[in-house]
């Protein structure tokens, strides 16, 4: 199985090059993040000409998820237990739900793809949410592969997250002044390898971004960060036999501001726990 995440910026706006990449890179299953449609406005039909069905989550023009694949998906999930919502100036435990989680599971793979809240600023209520947002998805997927553990599991996206110092190359971006960078958020991503995930990217793809502001001429100048990962259960880490992050598809035709990155699992092989390390150390 070929998987892939993706934050498209928009498929309505981008359809073609999300097909033409489907189709080139030969992807079995690629899940997207802030697709900014209605399921009703999604562009299904070139998708499904291509071969792939498309389950989405998406409630207005902001935020929104899918996952497309060659093969059927089951035990489709729009969020995930206990995510909490968000509306400036709501207190309580009611506010609403964000078009943020799709889980499906393919080919006995469960996936899920993330667009984790941004934060916005320092102190900022947003902040608060991201890291409410972010100890809910671990406090639930730990669960998740407990009842499971034996199914390979993958959690992917955008996780507005830059973890460790050498991915970042935005001098826009300093600890203490920005989201992103707070010990706070990095402490967040790494305690998911408390429920017994890893960055499967990481062991054979060390350094490079994923992500380049439009502005300033961020990615001639490559102050890109890397904020988009695939972080799989000890199951899925075993599958895994190659990885990939599609630098050249920021080029182009009104490119998205990310890039697609990719992994290659061998589903029929028990692998080895030790070819993987964990990337968190």
């Amino acid at each position: 199985m070929r998987l892939a995440t993706w934050n498209i910026n928009s498929i309505r706006t981008r359809v073609g090059r999300a097909v033409d990449f489907a189709v080139r890179e030969d992807i079995d299953v690629l899940a997207f993040q802030e697709i900014k449609c209605k399921p009703e406005q999604f562009p299904y039909e070139p998708f499904e000409a291509a071969g792939y069905h498309v389950e989405v989550h998406g409630l207005n023009q902001w935020n929104g998820v899918a996952i497309a694949s060659r093969l059927p998906m089951t035990e489709v999930s729009t969020g995930f237990d206990g995510m909490p919502g968000f509306e400036k100036g709501h207190e309580g435990p009611d506010a609403p739900l964000e078009a943020r989680a799709l889980g499906v599971t393919v080919d006995g793979v469960r996936v899920w793809s993330l667009y984790v809240p941004n934060g916005r600023a320092l102190g900022d209520p947003h902040l608060a949410y991201k890291l409410h947002w972010l100890e809910a998805l671990r406090t639930a997927t730990a669960a998740e592969i407990a009842a499971n553990p034996s199914r390979p599991l993958a959690l992917v996206g955008d996780f507005n997250i830059i973890p460790f110092d050498h991915d970042n190359g935005d001098p826009g971006i300093v600890e203490g002044q920005s989201t992103h960078v707070s010990p706070e958020e990095r402490a967040a991503f790494f305690a998911f390898e408390s429920a017994g995930l890893t960055d499967v990217v990481r062991p054979l793809i060390p350094e490079g971004f994923t992500y380049w502001d439009y502005q300033r001429l961020k990615f001639p100048r490559n102050e890109g960060v890397r904020i988009d990962f695939i972080l799989g259960s000890q199951p899925f880490a075993d599958a895994v036999t190659g990885a990939s992050i599609h630098r050249n598809e920021r080029k182009g035709e009104q490119p998205s501001d990310h890039v697609p990155v990719v992994v290659d699992l061998d589903l029929g092989s028990d692998g080895d726990d030790d070819d993987l390390p964990m990337i968190f150390a």
